[in-house]
């Protein structure tokens, strides 16, 4: 199944989206719906709060009365600790059972408002937030919630930044124009990420664009994008992934590229990579084994091939691709990609050469696979290049 995280400021149009997503199909998830379930009267959830705080943070009819439990944890560091020791487990628990009872093939959006604060991203394949400018959340709380403009400007304070939510999105659904709008952005998402997504990860098959080399600007959200990447592979894959790395074109700041995301998974021995479990786990997470790509192009100045295997994974998100590279941090391979980024990072005259060999062959070659053949006979002409930069810096890996 595949999971999405859904976020959004108050008063972004999130309920709006979570609404959508549920009638095109999704299994929506509401954290404060299950926030309350739990709590619920009669629950063991509210009987264990009870006995916690007394009987007066219960209501004559029975339920949680949140004003009088907000009164005893609020600036009292202890009772809220002791509050979310009884709350959490329980809404990890009932979480995870509408998930787990969702079916193989769902597209499960979990609708967290605090998403960000508590730092969940990494555990979603992809992170949707709803963005809207801070006078239209104001303008709409007011009128469709009845609350004052102060109410409305102290609840957002008491929330992450617009940025921070930013950098947090795989995806950035903008809500300044209409519900229509809005609709329609979501219908667009649904159609052409969401379900192909959804339907490579069952299938464990990668995303496929078009094979043409296509150069593109470099994009500063190029290393925010390779982050979250690489935090959701971290907590996925815990200990099986000692090392992992931003290599490539998009991990040089102000270097032209194609739109790829280039990762390297660090083992001490290839085995590793090939055990079931590491494969099956990076497969879950949306990166399935491309057969057949087990070597690097060897270079003249390190001809051992044993030196330069490797194992490759693709994506599934038709909306971001990415490149896995597994090497044994002894290797060559991996020693070669972090010494050619940091030379590329420190060097202007070598990204401009770089670049120029770049828009030379994307010009002239017809496939990707055409245009990364061509680029080999450069990467062995560069070693010396880099070998000597290497030993004027000290430069090690």
């Amino acid at each position: 199944m595949m999971r999405i995280g859904l976020t959004g400021g108050i008063g972004s149009g999130k309920s709006t989206v979570a609404r959508r997503l549920r009638e095109r199909g999704a299994v929506v998830v509401d954290a404060d719906q299950v926030a309350r379930e739990i709590v619920a009267p009669g629950s063991a959830g509210l009987r264990a709060v009870q006995e916690r705080f007394g009987a007066g943070v219960v209501g004559p009819d029975g339920s949680l009365d949140r004003a009088a439990l907000g009164a005893v944890v609020f600036g009292d560091e202890r009772s809220r600790r002791e509050l979310e020791e009884i709350t959490h487990p329980l809404i990890a628990a009932r979480t995870a059972e509408l998930m787990d009872g969702a079916g193989d093939d769902a597209i499960i959006v979990h609708d967290v408002p605090l998403l960000v604060e508590k730092h969940l991203g990494p555990a979603y394949h992809l992170v949707v937030v709803v963005d809207a400018p801070t006078e239209d959340r104001v303008r709409r709380l007011v009128e469709q919630r009845g609350m004052s403009e102060a109410d409305a400007r102290a609840r957002m304070e008491h929330q992450v930044s617009d940025e921070q939510r930013r950098a947090a999105a795989d995806v950035l659904l903008d809500n300044t124009g209409t519900e229509d709008d809005l609709v329609a952005s979501v219908d667009r998402l649904w159609e052409d990420r969401l379900v192909p997504f959804e339907h490579n990860l069952r299938g464990r098959v990668r995303a496929r664009r078009p094979d043409v080399p296509t150069l593109v600007d470099y994009d500063e959200t190029w290393p925010q994008q390779a982050q979250r990447l690489i935090e959701r592979i971290c907590r996925g894959m815990g200990e099986l992934v000692p090392e992992i790395e931003h290599i490539g074109s998009t991990a040089v700041p102000g270097l032209a590229g194609k739109d790829v995301i280039d990762l390297q998974i660090g083992v001490a021995d290839l085995h590793d990579a090939d055990a079931p479990e590491f494969v099956e786990r990076l497969e879950a997470l949306g990166f399935p084994r491309s057969a057949g790509n087990t070597m690097d192009n060897v270079k003249d100045e390190v001809p051992d091939p044993s030196m330069w295997v490797k194992r490759f994974h693709g994506s599934c998100d038709p909306g971001r691709v990415v490149h896995v590279h597994v090497r044994e941090t002894e290797g060559a391979g991996w020693q070669y990609a972090l010494l050619y980024r940091d030379w590329l990072r420190a060097d202007e005259q070598a990204r401009a050469d770089y670049l120029a060999e770049k828009q030379r062959l994307a010009a002239t070659c017809a496939t990707t696979s055409e245009y990364a053949e061509a680029k080999e006979p450069w990467f062995n002409h560069i070693w010396p290049r880099m070998q000597a930069w290497a030993r004027h810096s000290g430069w090690h890996s």
